[in-house]
């Protein structure tokens, strides 16, 4: 059974692997985060954890039985009661509803732990899967987007209202 966590320093060794192992099939629906990414990714590790300190972030990653990373479920440009929700999974994990379990427990976090009321997040019109996922989860649609010069959609989330409920 695989377990969200906050992200801590152990966890920097499977998630170097689960972004290097994912690389290519994250790059054909998410813009790629480049070689600095790898190269500098112990001290950018650090940064991230102490950011998340400060309580304008927060990242989770998702870890198997084996203490593999399949996913990471973030909570980014923490505000007024907001953050904007952005999610990657394994290539492996997916069709298995990891991704949407992984939003959920999230979103319950952002709620209960974080005292958030509101969620944004935003996909590309191609990237089917998210748009199903966030749906799932009790997204709504609230406007048009461009993200890296592809057409997408922004989403947003009422946590008082929406967590864990089916779309129709």
């Amino acid at each position: 059974m695989a377990v969200l966590e906050r992200l801590r320093s152990d966890h920097a060794p499977a998630l170097l692997a689960f972004e290097r192992e994912n690389r290519e099939y994250f790059a054909a629906s998410v813009p790629d985060r480049g070689d600095a990414y790898f190269t500098d990714f112990e001290e950018r590790h650090r940064a991230l954890l102490d950011e998340q300190e400060t309580g304008t972030i927060h990242f989770h990653v998702l870890v198997g039985e084996g203490g593999e990373i399949l996913g990471r479920f973030n909570l980014v440009d923490v505000a007024d009661g907001a953050a904007e929700l952005g999610y990657r999974v394994a290539e492996r994990a997916t069709g298995r509803g990891v991704a949407t379990a992984g939003v959920r427990e999230v979103c319950r976090l952002a709620r209960e732990e974080y005292g958030l009321s509101r969620l944004t997040a935003v996909t590309t019109l191609d990237n089917d899967g998210s748009r199903v996922v966030l749906g799932r989860v009790g997204f709504g649609a609230v406007g048009s987007v461009t993200l890296d010069g592809q057409a997408g959609t922004s989403y947003e989330l009422d946590l008082a209202d929406g967590v864990g409920r089916s779309a129709a």
